[in-house]
């Protein structure tokens, strides 16, 4: 009896000591504040990862940049240190500089025509390039059409810009596009933004209008206007050291979560940006449009630029929008 007792036992230990060898629990990072439609997609990831490996991979989400900025998630995923990121185009291609070129500026008419785009060659493209250097694109998430906000006057034509620091991810294409514009442009984590903004080390900033949103950037910015100058996706990354160390079954979980994840996130950003003009009017704002021709005449010299560096992505890019 006594040793039948132990059989069982030994085989309800061992069961539960596979079990919880079997669990795991991966980090995920992301630089946006509570609300912001990455914030909520990532949640919603980690909730779908949870449900479709049965509840053997769990992930932990670090918004605000707990677990880092995006360049130091980007450099943990390489090293296998942190396993998922819903990063930024800019340091992204610090990394692969061929993203970039999704940015080109004036480049898509609304965002649906930016999906349409990522979700087809180019973005397979990307996918590649991104592996070769240790990160697997698990989806492209959505971080908007971008807008101008500053605390100076409204910006009617590039002359208004003249001179005026605007704050720029680590994004070269970005420096490229307000350099352009006459701009003087200064690369700046977005954690550090709103101080900046306040005590005026930059005076103005460029991000979609859920960003400025949901990080409060309205309460020290005066002026918006509707510059939409360029597109930006969230790479939605995973450490391939990482991702190849999962089963099967569970990589394609982490596929459809992402996925998942991404379509819910782009439905938030297309809300937001019908939405949100209003809210931030309300809120004291100053929105202003722009004739968007004069514009994009005065950044024909980013193209330039970028079809010298990269000039196969920067025509496959162009040739996928311009057959939508």
């Amino acid at each position: 009896m006594k040793k039948t007792v132990l059989a069982l036992f030994s085989a309800f230990a061992m069961t539960a000591v596979t079990a919880a060898f079997a669990q795991q629990t991966l980090q995920l990072s992301h630089n946006a504040a509570p609300g912001n439609p990455k914030a909520d997609a990532s949640l919603l990831f980690a909730k779908l990862v949870e449900e479709k490996t049965d509840g053997r991979v769990k992930v932990a989400v670090g918004g605000s940049a707990q677990y880092g900025d995006d360049t130091e998630s980007l450099t943990n995923m390489r090293l296998g240190t942190l396993a998922f990121s819903a990063n930024s185009q800019g340091p992204v291609s610090g990394v692969v500089p061929e993203f970039s070129v999704i940015g080109l500026p004036f480049m898509f008419r609304d965002l649906n025509h930016a999906y349409s785009v990522v979700d087809g060659p180019a973005g397979e493209q990307l996918k590649a390039l991104a592996r070769a250097k240790g990160l697997e694109v698990l989806a492209f998430w959505d971080n908007g059409i971008r807008h101008t906000s500053n605390s100076k006057r409204p910006i009617n034509a590039p002359a208004d810009l003249a001179g005026m620091k605007i704050r720029t991810p680590a994004d070269p294409i970005t420096l490229d596009i307000f350099t352009a514009l006459g701009a003087n442009p200064m690369s700046l984590a977005f954690s550090e933004l709103y101080v900046a903004l306040q005590q005026g080390v930059v005076d103005g900033q460029e991000n979609p209008l859920m960003n400025i949103h949901s990080s409060k950037l309205h309460e020290v910015q005066k002026y918006i206007t509707l510059t939409g100058h360029k597109y930006e996706t969230t790479p939605f990354l995973a450490s391939k050291i990482v991702f190849d160390s999962l089963s099967p079954a569970d990589q394609q979980a982490v596929k459809e979560a992402a996925k998942e994840a991404g379509e819910y996130n782009r439905q938030r950003s297309q809300d937001a940006d019908k939405e949100l003009i209003q809210v931030l009017k309300d809120a004291g704002v100053e929105i202003n449009e722009i004739d968007r021709e004069q514009f994009a005449a005065q950044t024909t010299s980013v193209y330039d630029k970028w079809r010298k560096a990269h000039p196969e992505m920067v025509e496959l890019v162009i040739s996928e929008a311009q057959k939508q």
